[in-house]
């Protein structure tokens, strides 16, 4: 094995964890393991691959073809490597034993663990890795991770367990993202053509394996008997549930009642106003059902209302400026949240050196030195960081926002004539927007009534998830509630995020298609950035630029989690790690009291 082979790697630091760790700090190791899990999911599904664009996976499963949704919190699927919650980007080995990077970094090649075995008792090698890259690499799986790896020319098998990817530039963090890799088996489907996997159950090498399924309604899923990582030091304490199951609900209305009936064992609400004033009852008085508020400062990215950029109506900046300024964040957290809720202001929210700060710092002006040809649009953001309109919760700081929008839409060519805010053409200024929940109506109503004072009708209506889903896949949308950004080491994937490429690319998930020179140009200054310190420089540009272009009517985060579950079930005491989100950490971390 060379010299530089590591078992673990950091983003530009060196890794927490030693060589000889143990377990994760903030997993139970002795977590007793057993029993069964009920949880919930909202619309429905129709397939069973994860991995292509047409059609809504099943819960659980760990990726969509709308973006990553790692490892740690899929049940089927196991990468190459897996990460620490409680890091910004450190890489540690579960299917791969070893990581060996290239002295030029033009190639990083991967030892495959001898114990590592599918579900069907075969053993992983490097012929299913490669497998697995050259069909998430095809036109048969979703855009996503064709523009994911885009820098990855090949993969190569060495050797029956040794795997080669070699690069087509250096790129300061494709060894690392390669490792997220999620491995399936050649023997899934039977030679069927990959885009026509649907209702086959995927063979992988993860802790779980499909039980039962009823198409639209519910899934199970069984915990492997024979799970080959149970052992290892990244699987400690995770994965204690012995059956984890899925209902399949139309509206969390129904969730919530089935979890006061008990059926469900736990539900985490995302309505503040739902949690206070519904979670109630019987069960609650009696101590079986608990109330848990758990607190976190969690990388939250940018949550807010995404306009459809390929619209003209919403390419002019002074347009979609003239939108957030009718957003009242203020009245709604003292009327709605108990002043429970934070204000978004950062496409990185909640990362100490990813947020644009207010002083430019001296490694973003040596940046836009370098990206002189794009000085006259980077000229502004030298000024004052936008920060989301805010009111004070008075009538004055609306009014006054509201002047100000109306001046913006005159400025744009929108004036109110015969009852509505109108172009030159006559056309009215209407928003459609598709919720696939009525917790967002509460949220919505009073920013509906507040663009009615400038002529603008927002109309928002209840639609199943999985339709919502494929209008957006297809662009067929005005506005959308979504989140940008909020990775702990932002890299590849903000091309698929951000990037010009991507924003024509149907099911990307660069939803409002921005499409921009300077975007791209800093984007590439991120990936290709040699260590952390640069790498945040980079990203505090970007949060800044993007900041300047008004792109998204900045909603709101959460600074708890509220999880409601049967007092059987029982989770680590160590504090939530700042990456972790509360779903996932439920599902791969807690346990039942065997008691």
């Amino acid at each position: 094995m060379p010299s530089w082979a590591a078992p673990a790697l950091g983003m530009g630091y060196e890794p927490k964890y030693g060589a000889s760790f143990r377990n994760f700090d903030y997993v139970n190791p002795d977590a007793p393991k057993g029993g069964s899990l009920t949880l919930s999911a909202s619309g429905s599904f129709d397939k069973l691959n994860p991995f292509t664009l047409k059609g809504t996976p099943a819960v659980g499963m760990g990726y969509s073809s709308n973006g990553f949704v790692f490892a740690e919190y899929g049940l089927i699927f196991d990468s190459l490597m897996t990460h620490s919650e409680d890091e910004p980007f450190s890489n540690y080995g579960l299917l791969a034993e070893d990581i060996d990077l290239a002295p030029d970094r033009l190639s990083v090649t991967f030892r495959l663990n001898p114990k590592a075995r599918f579900s069907d008792g075969t053993p992983v090698l490097a012929s299913d890795v490669k497998y697995s890259f050259d069909t998430l690499m095809s036109k048969q799986a979703a855009p996503t991770f064709r523009s994911y790896w885009v820098d990855i020319k090949e993969a190569v098998v060495v050797g029956e367990r040794t795997i080669r990817f070699d690069f087509r530039r250096r790129n300061s963090e494709l060894h690392m993202i390669i490792g997220q890799l999620p491995v399936f088996s050649r023997a899934w489907g039977k030679g069927k053509p990959f885009d026509q996997l649907t209702t086959e159950p995927p063979i992988a090498s993860g802790p779980y394996v499909m039980d039962k399924v009823d198409f639209g309604k519910s899934i199970s899923y069984r915990r492997r008997p024979d799970y080959w990582a149970v052992d290892l030091p990244v699987r400690k304490g995770m994965f204690n549930f012995g059956e984890v199951s899925y209902q399949y609900f139309k509206d969390k209305l129904g969730e919530e009642e089935s979890l006061k009936a008990g059926a469900l064992d736990a539900l985490e609400e995302a309505s503040l106003n739902a949690w206070i004033r519904r979670y109630k009852g019987r069960r609650f008085d009696s101590g079986e059902l608990v109330k848990e508020e758990i607190s976190h400062r969690r990388f939250t990215g940018m949550q807010g209302l995404v306009m459809n950029l390929r619209q003209p109506r919403f390419a002019d900046i002074r347009v979609r400026r003239a939108l957030a300024l009718a957003f009242d964040f203020d009245w709604l957290n003292q009327h709605l949240f108990h002043n429970r809720r934070a204000r978004t202001e950062s496409y990185f929210q909640n990362s100490d050196d990813l947020m644009a700060r207010p002083e430019v710092s001296a490694e973003e002006t040596a940046l836009m030195d370098r990206l002189k040809d794009k000085a006259l649009y980077l000229a502004n953001v030298r000024g004052e960081l936008p920060r989301p309109a805010a009111t004070g919760d008075t009538a004055d700081g609306l009014r006054r926002n509201l002047v100000q929008a109306q001046a913006l839409f005159r400025e744009a060519g929108w004036t109110f004539r015969d009852g509505a805010l109108r172009n030159g053409a006559g056309d009215a200024f209407v928003i459609n927007l598709d919720i696939a929940d009525r917790a967002s109506e509460a949220v919505l109503a009073p920013y509906a009534r507040n663009l009615a004072k400038l002529g603008v009708t927002l109309q928002y209506r209840l639609r199943d998830a999985s339709l919502i889903k494929k209008k957006q896949d297809e662009f067929d949308f005005d506005m959308a509630i979504n989140i940008l950004g909020g990775s702990s080491s932002p890299g590849n994937e903000l091309y698929d995020d951000l990037g010009s490429k991507s924003a024509a690319e149907k099911g990307s998930q660069n939803l409002s298609g921005i499409s921009d020179p300077v975007v791209d140009d800093i984007i590439e200054e991120i990936v290709d950035s040699p260590d952390r310190k640069t790498l945040a420089a980079g990203a505090r540009l970007l949060d800044r630029y993007l900041l300047h272009q008004h792109y998204v009517v900045p909603m709101y985060y959460g600074k708890q989690y509220f999880v409601a579950h049967k007092q059987r079930l029982r989770h680590p005491a160590a504090a939530l790690p700042q990456r972790l989100l509360a779903g996932s950490w439920l599902l791969t971390m807690w346990w039942i009291d065997p008691k």
